[in-house]
C-alpha cells in the first residue's frame, strides 16, 4: 500500500486546526536542545530549588501508606482533602475565597487558562489582554475565535484608564485576562489604585476577569500585591495559580479557584479533557503543604531569584546601557529588554544563537505585534555566570546588528 503524502491529511483536519500555533518558546527551547548555548528563552525554575529529598520521602509514604487512593482515578474536580488543603494555602497568601468560590485542580495553569477560555469565549467574543500579555494564554484566547483586544502597560501594568476609553466607546468586553503579579513577559506589577479601577470597570461594564497569578508567591520587594481575586466584591474574578514555580513543574499541578456555577463548568468541561489531573501528585502536593516543604521552597526561590535578578540587571547596565532599556521586575521570572534602534530581534536571534545564547523574540507577546524590537529574559534557570556571560555575548550581536542597520 502507497503511504499517504503529508499534504494529503489535510483535508482531514479540523477548522479550528487553523487557530492552532506553535509555542514560540517551545521551538525555540528545539533550536538550542544539544548546542553550547546559555538560554535566557524559557520560563525554568533553577533545578536547585526543587526539594528532591523532601519530594522523594513524600511520595515514598504517599505511595506506601495511602497507595489505594493515590494510586487509583479521583473526581474531576480534585482530591477532596487537597482542595481543602489548596484553600489554605490560598488564604495564607492573602487569596479570599469567598463562600460561594470553589475550586478545581489543573494539569498545570495552562489547563485552567484553557478550560476557562472553553466555557466562556464564543467567536468573536472581545477579550481584553495586556499588550504584551501571556504568549499561551493569547493562543488559546485565538484557538477559541474570541478577539484580543490589546491594552498597553507601563510601570504599573496595564493601563486600566486606556481600557476604560475603550469601554465608554461602546467595546462590548466578555472578559479580561491579566498576569497582574510580575508579568510574563514584562515583569511589570500592576499597581493596587489600578486593581480596583478595574473591578470597578468590571462591574460596571459588566465583564469576568481571569487572573493568571503564577507569581505573586515570590515577590522580591515588600509584601506581596494584593490579588484582584481578594478585592473582588462581587465574584467576578477566576483566579488561576500553579505549583510549577513554587515547588516542581513536572507534578503539574495547577489549580482555578472562582464561582461554583462556573467551577461546575470548568468541571465539565474538564471531562472531556483528561478526567482528572494526577491523583499521586495531588497527594503529594498536599503533603508538601501540610510540611511546610511548598513554604520552604517559595523561600528559597525567593532569594536566590532575587539575587539573579539583581545581576543580570547589572549585567544589562554593563552591557547594553545606551542600547536598550529594560523592566525592572518586583518578582518572577523574566525581564523585557526593548532596543533603542529598530532591530527586529525575530531575524537578529539566529545570529544570537551562533554566538552562544538565545532569548524569545518580543512581538510573540503583542497582540498587534508591535513588539518586533523586544525580547523576553529569563534569569532564573541560567547560573550567575552564565548571565554575566549571555548578556555579554546578547550586547555584541546587538551591537553588530545595530552597526549593519
Amino acid at each position: 500500500m502507497v503511504g499517504m503524502h503529508m499534504d494529503r491529511y489535510m483535508k482531514f483536519l479540523a477548522e479550528r486546526t487553523s487557530s492552532l500555533a506553535a509555542s514560540e518558546i517551545r521551538e525555540l527551547l528545539k533550536l538550542t536542545e544539544g548546542k553550547d548555548v546559555i538560554s535566557f528563552a524559557g520560563g525554568l525554575p533553577d533545578p536547585s530549588v526543587f526539594p528532591k529529598k523532601e519530594l522523594g520521602e513524600i511520595a515514598r509514604e504517599v505511595i506506601i501508606s495511602v497507595g489505594e487512593r493515590a494510586l487509583q482515578y479521583s473526581p474531576t474536580r480534585g482530591v477532596t482533602a487537597f482542595i481543602e488543603a489548596l484553600k489554605g494555602f490560598a488564604a495564607k497568601h492573602n487569596v479570599k475565597v469567598r463562600g460561594e468560590d470553589d475550586v478545581v485542580v489543573t494539569t498545570g495553569a495552562q489547563e485552567a487558562i484553557y478550560l476557562a477560555s472553553k466555557v466562556l469565549f464564543d467567536e468573536k467574543d472581545v477579550v481584553a489582554v495586556e499588550e504584551p500579555t501571556y504568549l499561551a494564554a493569547l493562543n488559546v484566547i485565538k484557538f477559541f475565535k474570541a478577539k484580543p483586544l490589546a491594552i498597553p502597560v507601563d510601570h504599573e501594568g496595564m493601563r486600566v484608564d486606556l481600557l476604560e476609553e475603550a469601554l465608554r466607546r461602546g467595546v462590548k468586553v466578555k472578559a479580561l485576562y491579566t498576569n497582574a503579579t510580575a508579568q510574563n513577559p514584562s515583569g511589570t506589577t500592576m499597581s493596587l489604585e489600578r486593581r480596583k479601577h478595574l473591578l470597578e470597570l468590571a462591574s460596571s461594564y459588566d465583564f469576568l476577569i481571569l487572573e493568571d497569578d503564577p507569581y505573586g508567591y515570590f515577590v522580591f520587594e515588600g509584601e506581596s500585591p494584593t490579588p484582584i481575586k481578594t478585592l473582588d466584591e462581587e465574584g467576578r474574578v477566576i483566579y488561576i495559580s500553579t505549583f510549577s514555580k513554587i515547588l516542581a513543574p513536572g507534578l503539574r499541578i495547577g489549580w482555578m479557584l472562582g464561582p461554583k456555577e462556573l467551577m461546575n463548568y470548568a468541571e465539565l468541561a474538564k471531562q472531556n479533557v483528561d478526567l482528572h489531573s494526577s491523583t499521586l501528585s495531588q497527594f503529594i502536593v498536599m503533603e508538601a503543604i501540610r510540611r511546610g516543604t511548598v513554604e520552604a521552597t517559595i523561600e528559597k526561590a525567593k532569594s536566590l531569584y532575587r539575587v539573579k535578578r539583581d545581576y543580570m540587571l547589572q549585567a544589562l547596565e554593563e552591557n547594553m546601557g545606551g542600547l536598550a532599556s529594560w523592566t525592572k521586575p518586583i518578582g518572577g521570572l523574566f525581564v523585557l529588554v526593548s532596543l533603542k534602534e529598530r532591530v527586529d530581534t525575530r531575524k537578529m536571534l539566529y545570529k544570537a544563537i551562533e554566538r552562544g545564547v538565545a532569548y524569545v523574540p518580543g512581538a510573540s507577546f503583542f497582540v498587534s505585534r508591535d513588539g518586533s524590537h523586544t525580547m523576553r529574559l529569563n534569569y532564573s534557570y541560567p547560573s550567575l555566570e552564565q548571565i554575566r556571560e549571555g548578556v555579554r555575548r546578547l550586547a555584541a550581536t546587538v551591537k553588530e546588528e545595530v552597526r549593519q542597520a
